[in-house]
């Protein structure tokens, strides 16, 4: 394979500016600030460290950078929960804040709860007894420790409660999905390390066929059919990384970020027009992401994941690998994040940053002029991947040459899986003999900071409009457009609409073209299904985002996530119903263009026993932002280049 990476972190900063990345030096000075203050006795824990955005505006300057760490801080033995902002800069705390969890929400699930779910019950005479009846020996039986959500518990408010789904695991390396212990499910205190309750409703057959994807059994011979893609660039990248995360691609320039809840965030995107360095975004990031399932039995009725704003996707990314994860000519940042404790810890190659080529970018061949015409399209990525139990995701933003900026989300994993000893139901897809997978969505909140060259911003609703035959359209052949301006949060609560073509423009009506026209960049969205869950359930009051495919709203420094702060067990209606209550101008306005889409997941025969990668996403893309096309000075393929055909030929200018 030939492959090439570069060594994890290639520069680093000797001065910090407000956008690098989180440092070793900066956690074990948050932590110690916290110790010194006596809010962090050896009994608590960090549920949460990250680097707080500076101001919006702020320049990108060393000399005013003021490193502020926002830290979640949960003392079980006080009973408190306090969210604390730490100046790493000045060695300082700079507010001490203490959260009610009863109204506020829990912080997020630490990695230390998810064994306490499994021990907890392993000790608990009543589950014990239940699994010796079923004839299953506890020491084989493993428990997914699962975010409890808000239902009818008032004893359960104000206390860090997980439920538990068990499945067993003959041997170490089955994969326990295969196998669910269904009919069974327990609420488990974390905080006091005990049961609240466990319901035994069912005994139903655990299903048998393993499911171990990479058993000679089930993969059969291996192809040997493959032969070899080498992708290389013998000259090297074509981009620069500077001050440790400051990249410079093509006309593209960015800050790359990484957060242990949100992952990777890019800061201060900008496209060079002619001398002009022009800002697009000052903030594009996946700010929160659930999982509803929609199988209303009373064993998972209850099952929604805010994979972001519970679990944190960002500390759980996977080190990557060349030729396995990430392929070609490679450069790989190595982000720290911290553990409960407090103490920092690095994911090496946790980010993955390359080029690569992407097809045409622009083709004609005239018959008048005889110009025949050919440029090929690349891309800047820049992605992660995570596991979150289960599922895995990878988190992919892609920057083209012509200006479009890409996201897209890749699912995979192993299906969360269920017990179906009559074959397929009204909720859940039979994946093998008596094995089941519920339906479930995979939804996803981007946050988007626009600021088009760096100004305050509109949104315009764009809709095509089919026109009936009339005096101005005798044979009925026209079409049209119109455009709607959201000017207010509720108004700019929309969904979208693929029978009329909807996309939203985003424009700064203080920065025309040269065609006098304001300029702008527009979303596509997918037009997919958003949350499916009824309006007055609890999934859908907690992950209100997701019932919408857009909102807009003005921005906000502490504004930061569309479930709100603290998701975790908060009964709902926190975030954007919230904030856009108020109904603020966001007519030009510094605003943030929230867009939620996703998946909506009838899991497949396919799909098990694990699932290829399933990709869903949006565009964003400059709608008279510049003045013409900005690729015209893409220089046509090298002669010698293979483009195509069986003698090596190539394109001609």
């Amino acid at each position: 394979m030939s492959c090439h990476s570069t060594p994890a972190d290639p520069s680093t900063p000797t001065a910090l500016t407000p956008f690098s990345l989180p440092t070793e030096a900066e956690i074990a000075t948050v932590t110690s600030v916290l110790r010194e203050a006596g809010h962090f006795p050896t009994e608590a824990r960090l549920s949460y460290v990250g680097l707080l955005d500076p101001v919006r505006g702020h320049a990108r300057t060393v000399a005013e950078a003021d490193r502020r760490f926002r830290a979640l801080v949960i003392d079980k033995s006080a009973g408190t929960s306090r969210d604390i902002i730490v100046s790493a800069t000045h060695a300082r705390i700079d507010s001490v804040a203490e959260v009610d969890s009863t109204a506020e929400g829990e912080f997020p699930v630490m990695e230390e709860e998810f064994e306490i779910v499994e021990n907890v019950l392993a000790a608990d005479p009543k589950w014990q007894q239940i699994l010796a009846r079923r004839g299953l020996p506890i020491e084989q039986v493993r428990v997914a420790p699962l975010s409890a959500g808000v239902f009818e518990y008032p004893e359960e408010s104000g206390r860090r409660i997980l439920r538990g789904l068990a499945f067993l695991q003959p041997h170490e390396t089955d994969s326990a999905w295969a196998h669910p212990i269904d009919g069974l499910v327990a609420y488990v205190d974390v905080t006091n390390r005990t049961v609240d309750q466990i319901l035994d409703l069912e005994d139903v057959p655990v299903p048998a066929e393993h499911g171990n994807y990479t058993d000679p059994e089930l993969t059969g011979p291996v192809r040997t059919t493959q032969k070899p893609i080498e992708i290389t660039q013998p000259e090297g990248p074509s981009f620069t990384l500077s001050e440790g995360n400051h990249i410079e691609w093509e006309k593209w320039s960015f800050d790359v970020g990484f957060d242990m809840r949100e992952g990777l965030i890019l800061h201060n995107i900008a496209f060079k027009d002619g001398e002009a360095s022009r800002t697009i975004l000052d903030r594009a990031a996946i700010a929160e992401m659930v999982v509803p399932y929609g199988d209303p039995s009373p064993v998972r009725s209850w099952q929604n994941y805010f994979d972001t704003g519970e679990y944190l996707v960002g500390q759980w990314a996977n080190s990557l690998e060349l030729g396995c994860d990430c392929l070609g000519d490679i450069t790989y940042l190595s982000p720290w994040v911290a553990n409960n404790l407090g103490e920092p810890r690095q994911i090496k190659n946790g980010i993955c940053m390359h080029e690569e080529d992407a097809s045409i970018l622009a083709k004609h061949s005239d018959l008048w002029s005889g110009v025949d015409y050919t440029r090929r399209n690349r891309r800047f990525v820049v992605s992660f991947f995570t596991t979150v139990g289960n599922y895995d995701y990878g988190f992919y933003w892609y920057l083209y040459l012509d200006g479009t900026i890409e996201f897209e989300a890749k699912a995979t994993g192993v299906v969360f899986t269920s017990a179906l000893p009559n074959g397929s139901s009204d909720f859940a897809s039979e994946i093998a003999p008596g094995l089941g997978a519920p339906f479930h969505q995979h939804l996803f909140g981007a946050r988007l900071d626009f600021a088009l060259d760096g100004g305050r911003c509109r949104v315009e609703e764009e809709d095509v409009v089919r026109l009936p035959v009339s005096e101005s359209n005798p044979r009925g052949n026209a079409f049209s457009r119109k455009r709607t301006v959201l000017g207010t949060e509720l108004a700019a609560k929309r969904d979208a609409d693929q029978s009329k073509a909807r996309t939203w423009v985003v424009t700064n009506p203080d920065s025309a073209n040269r065609l006098g026209e304001p300029v702008g960049y527009k979303l596509h969205p997918t037009g997919l299904p958003t949350l499916l869950a009824a309006e007055d359930s609890s999934i859908h009051k907690r992950a209100t985002f997701a019932s919408k495919a857009l909102w807009v709203s003005q921005y906000h420094e502490d504004e930061r996530y569309p479930t709100g702060d603290f998701p975790n067990q908060h009964p709902g209606h926190a975030g954007l119903p919230a904030w856009t209550a108020a109904d603020r101008s966001v007519d030009g306005e510094d605003i943030v263009v929230w867009h939620s889409f996703g998946l909506t997941h009838f899991p497949r025969v396919e799909d098990w026993p694990i699932m290829p990668v399933d990709t869903v996403g949006f565009k964003l893309r400059p709608e008279g932002f510049f003045d013409r096309s900005p690729v015209l000075d893409v220089p046509a393929p090298e002669p010698g280049r293979h483009c195509g055909g069986s003698d090596g030929g190539c394109c001609e200018s």
